[in-house]
């Protein structure tokens, strides 16, 4: 599968990307390599290849996972008090100016 400069300039599109026409040479060259890579990989015999759950070995020191700690957790902030600094709101949301015109 190939992508088109159309579908980068549809994907820019939907992402409300402005590209230069460098940049949609690049990303066409850049995405088109990268599945020119994938297509590679899938060539790949991986029928041997155990399936991996876990993609470290978490009895290894390398793999050592920090303590989760809950010290830093706090109460949320009162709804009240939150929107009392607010320069808009509605008494139950923040009001913010529209920024995307579609």
């Amino acid at each position: 599968m190939k992508i088109s400069e159309k579908d980068v300039s549809y994907v820019a599109d939907l992402a409300h990307l402005e590209l230069t026409g460098e940049e949609r040479v690049r990303f066409l060259r850049d995405l088109n390599s990268i599945l020119d890579y994938v297509d590679r990989l899938n060539e790949l015999d991986t029928s041997q290849v155990q399936p991996m759950a876990q993609m470290t070995d978490l009895g290894g020191d390398a793999a050592t996972l920090r303590e989760d700690i809950h010290e830093g957790l706090r109460k949320s902030l009162p709804h009240d008090i939150a929107l009392a600094n607010a320069p808009d709101a509605d008494g139950t949301f923040f009001r913010v100016p529209k920024v995307i015109e579609r």
